[in-house]
């Protein structure tokens, strides 16, 4: 039920109304953003806007775009390799119709990787990005818009002590999705944790470099952290011209993580 909940709160969020982020949960805690490393913003950006109804916005040396609930944002630097390989795996998006989308993105000219029936009985695919981000697609009838972000997939051995790592510091619930049984949300978005049967590299430098949370408080949710144990790879930081706070820090199977302050204000 409450990822129902999630999942209907985030796709309310539409156009123009997109750029927010879902409503945060008790501790001040929402997904925030997924953040690539591409060799050519504007042909990223062009394609998130065309195929994925993005709308485009830069603040200060962030760029990126918004789907309703979540913001995807670009840095300028060629990937050291695809998300395939890399403990982030793949970004998920809700689309209304699969078979309409991936006809238009075969029109445009572009490769899909497979079409199956996915973990919640739906029509699936995977297509994937220039410089090797992998997307899937799940189709959901009743969106209200055509596209929407919907979850992000890492893929490790350590899977389930992975999952139990991120409910347990950033305070989550394990929940099902579909078939899947190792998940958890994040108000805004599904994070979903499978096994492989070799190791897959740290996300830093990929084409999915990282994963970020937007809180409340950060310098209050960084003290809780670290009365966790929680060791951060970058502490508090304030961007001006961004008119943001950060900080970073590592999972143990290393996926890159940004907290951000300020956000939900673009």
């Amino acid at each position: 039920m409450r990822l129902f909940l999630t999942v209907v709160a985030l796709v309310s969020l539409v156009a123009p109304a997109s750029a927010q982020l879902a409503v945060p949960d008790e501790a001040g805690l929402v997904y925030g953003h997924v953040h690539l490393n591409v060799s050519d913003i504007d042909e990223h950006e062009r394609i998130w806007v065309e195929h994925f109804g993005g709308v485009a916005f830069q603040k200060g040396r962030v760029r990126g775009v918004w789907l309703p609930g979540t913001l995807v944002a670009f840095t300028e630097r060629t990937p050291t390799g695809g998300s395939q390989g890399s403990v982030m795996d793949h970004f998920g998006v809700k689309v209304r119709d699969t078979g309409k989308w991936l006809e238009k993105w075969k029109a445009a000219g572009y490769t899909v990787d497979s079409e199956f029936t996915g973990a919640e009985g739906q029509h699936n695919g995977y297509v994937t990005l220039p410089d090797g981000v992998r997307v899937e697609l799940q189709e959901d009838q009743m969106l209200p818009v055509e596209v929407v972000g919907y979850h992000v997939h890492y893929f490790t051995p350590e899977f389930e002590s992975l999952l139990d790592w991120y409910v347990d510091v950033f305070g989550l619930e394990k929940l099902p999705r579909g078939r899947i049984e190792t998940t958890t949300n994040v108000p805004g978005m599904n994070m979903s944790f499978g096994g492989t049967q070799g190791g897959h590299v740290p996300s830093a430098g990929r084409a999915i470099d990282h994963v970020g949370f937007e809180v409340d408080d950060l310098k209050a949710f960084i003290a809780r952290l670290e009365a966790k144990g929680i060791e951060f790879d970058r502490g508090y930081s304030e961007l001006p011209e961004e008119e943001l706070k950060v900080a970073f820090l590592t999972d143990p199977a290393g996926t890159r993580i940004e907290l951000t302050e300020g956000l939900d204000q673009y």
